[in-house]
């Protein structure tokens, strides 16, 4: 795996490279950077520092996203189908439309974040905070939600998700587990 700089990967992307397929820039300081259509598939980017950053429309799949601060950021219609975003802030992130299918969201904020007509089937969504997001349209088929925090989350549709007693659902209840 390649070693790459902020720099060097901005110097890069405005010369018109947008394949960074499996890369390192774990610790990246990428703040309002525009990389939308960026491919970075199977890349290291534990700890990134990219609030305000427009990811529209990238490619990321299987990325390595743990710690990373993502608030504010556009992720419109990108890949992230498998990525694991454990510890991730993506507090009020724009991620409409996205592929989220199987990707590691433990513990994550996602705090007021635009998830309509995202697709988080087969996600794990343990201990999550959800609280305030917009989930209008959005998949959740055999998403993990034990302990999530979905307070005042708009428009949840729990058809074939995976809840339990510590599911803290929109109107700030649990749900008592019959045995």
């Amino acid at each position: 795996m390649f070693r790459l700089g902020s720099e060097e990967l901005l110097n890069q992307y405005s010369a018109g490279k947008r394949d960074f397929k499996d890369v390192d820039i774990s610790e990246v300081n990428l703040f309002e950077a525009n990389l939308s259509e960026i491919n970075l598939s199977g890349s290291i980017l534990q700890k990134a520092y990219l609030p305000y950053a427009n990811l529209s429309q990238a490619n990321l799949q299987a990325v390595q996203l743990q710690n990373a601060e993502m608030a504010d950021s556009q992720l419109f219609q990108a890949n992230l189908s498998k990525a694991n975003l454990a510890n991730a802030n993506l507090c009020r992130a724009n991620l409409r439309s996205t592929d989220l299918r199987g990707a590691n969201l433990t513990h994550a904020n996602l705090q007021g974040a635009n998830l309509a007509n995202a697709d988080l089937s087969f996600a794990d969504l343990t201990n999550t905070d959800l609280s305030r997001s917009v989930l209008t349209g959005t998949r959740l088929t055999g998403a993990k939600l034990s302990g999530c925090n979905l307070f005042r989350a708009q428009d949840v549709n729990f058809t074939d998700a995976c809840l339990d007693g510590t599911t803290i659902y929109p109107d700030g209840h649990r749900q008592e587990e019959s045995g």
